[in-house]
């Protein structure tokens, strides 16, 4: 089912601009219709139910390895004796853990429409199971935008702040910060093990860039290239680049 699913930011910062301050469930149903007439949202089909199911896995996930990352800190700091209670706590952590994982994988494979899109997406040297179900779930739009969109869609894609003579610094700023966290950590592998990305990231080093503005573009270079390759259902070569 086709819905459009606003942005309340957005939305709030438009109110403030045409001078609605008030707020009662009156005001908000004729200032989202007013929004909707004028900024016209890009409409987009319902999360199905699987992805949704994925999405929430992924989610306790992210909270199990939270929890797991805590306890194995608290055992450079704690007493002796509660390192065993410790211990076994990271152990149950673990399996939950791989009880999710596990979860997730079955649930992937059951779907005929994400098997093909999980053989394109696991082919690419650096993207793990994580990535991909992150992708699946939270980036439904892969393969469907250009170039710049899905870069602007995961938060990657630099903005002009520019006045007059003044040129400021070239920012990034909103997007989906699950999708962009996931691709930071996976381009931490993929300029190890993936040749396109690595030489990539080594050249703009040697130019001078800041490693974070490297790792930035690679993340950028990195989804543009997974949205051709799901829209092309293309596996991964090395003359991509």
């Amino acid at each position: 089912m086709p819905v459009v699913v606003a942005n309340p930011l957005q939305v709030r910062r438009y109110a403030g601009a045409i001078g609605l301050l008030a707020k009662t469930d009156a005001f908000d149903a004729r200032l989202i219709a007013d929004f909707d007439a004028i900024v016209k949202p890009p409409v987009r089909q319902l999360v199905d139910t699987k992805s949704r199911e994925i999405k929430d896995l992924l989610v306790r996930r992210r909270q199990l390895v939270a929890m797991a990352t805590m306890e194995k800190n608290r055992l450079t700091i704690m007493p002796k004796a509660l390192l065993p209670d410790i211990h076994r706590h990271l152990q149950h952590l673990n399996r939950q853990i791989e009880k999710i994982d596990a979860t997730l994988e079955a649930a992937v494979r059951a779907a005929p429409e994400w098997a093909k899109t999980r053989e394109i997406l696991l082919s690419v040297p650096g993207v793990g199971p994580t990535t991909l179900y992150t992708l699946l779930a939270d980036l439904p739009e892969l393969g469907r935008l250009k170039p710049k969109q899905i870069a602007a869609l995961t938060g990657v894609a630099p903005f002009n702040r520019d006045s007059g003579r003044l040129r400021g610094k070239r920012r990034i700023r909103g997007g989906r910060a699950s999708v962009r966290t996931v691709l930071y950590m996976g381009v931490l592998s993929s300029i190890q093990c993936n040749p396109i990305l690595r030489r990539f990231y080594n050249r703009l080093v040697a130019q001078g860039k800041h490693k974070k503005v490297a790792i930035t573009a690679c993340i950028r270079k990195l989804i543009v290239i997974l949205n051709a390759m799901v829209r092309d259902q293309q596996k991964w070569n090395e003359n991509m680049d």
